[in-house]
This record gives structure tokens, C-alpha cells and sequence, in this order.
């Protein structure tokens, strides 16, 4: 457990687990921006053969927006990172950073508010993923 991310675990295999989590990411009003196939970067820069990982950018624009007018810097803090791995145990976790926690670090109290409402989109999120 930590203090700035939320994590499930997943029955499933890694792609569904992935595919279930942008399916559910969706259905919170999130997108997904980008894709870093972590496990493939390794292997082709260090030849290093690591369990599958990925991590999704995940961005809900209606946050995002409020939250960059606001402070147009917050963007160095966007998108909210999801990180899909394989376990050695053949599980699968799915770790959402704490939007919460990353953005009370702007010590404003209108950002604390949407760091709060995007926390719950991202535990609903977590909750349907869980075995």
C-alpha cells in the first residue's frame, strides 16, 4: 500500500486486464492519450526481458480543463498514469496514481476538490477490475 497509488489485482490474462481497464477507464469519461509498452522499450534498448508492463496516460478532459485553468502548470502533473503489470504469480495489478495525492501538492484548495472527484472516477475504475 502506498500513499499515492491505488492498486487491484486482475484474474485475468495481461491483454484483457489491459483492454478491461481502458474499457473502464472510458466509461469514467477517461481517454486514453498514450501507451508506453515499458517490458518492449527494455528489450529494445537494454535487451532486458521483463514480465509484460504498460502504462496508460489516462485523461479525463472535463478535470484536466478546470484544473488548467486554474493553474496552467498543473499539466506537468497530467495524465494520471495506470500502470498495468504482469506478477510472477500470474496475476495481473493495475496501479492508479492518486490523483489526490499528486495534486495536492498545488496546496490549493478548487485543485484539492478535482483531485478528490477524479480519485473516485479512478477507485470505481479499480473496483470493476477487481477479482
Amino acid at each position: 500500500m502506498s500513499a499515492y497509488v491505488l492498486t487491484v489485482t486482475s484474474s485475468k490474462d495481461f491483454d484483457a486486464t489491459v483492454q478491461a481497464t481502458t474499457d473502464a477507464l472510458k466509461q469514467e469519461g477517461f481517454g486514453v492519450l498514450t501507451t508506453i509498452d515499458v517490458a518492449a522499450t527494455l528489450k529494445a534498448k537494454l535487451g532486458i526481458d521483463e514480465r509484460p508492463y504498460v502504462i496508460l496516460g489516462a485523461c479525463n478532459p472535463h478535470y484536466a480543463h478546470q484544473a488548467l485553468q486554474i493553474d496552467p502548470d498543473i499539466g506537468a502533473l497530467l495524465p494520471c498514469n495506470v500502470v498495468v503489470r504482469k506478477e510472477s504469480a500470474g496475476t495481473t495489478s493495475v496501479v492508479f496514481m492518486d490523483p489526490a495525492a499528486v495534486l495536492s501538492m498545488v496546496a490549493r484548495p478548487e485543485v484539492d476538490r478535482i483531485g478528490g472527484e477524479v480519485r473516485a472516477k479512478l477507485q470505481r475504475v479499480a473496483e470493476s477490475l477487481r477479482s
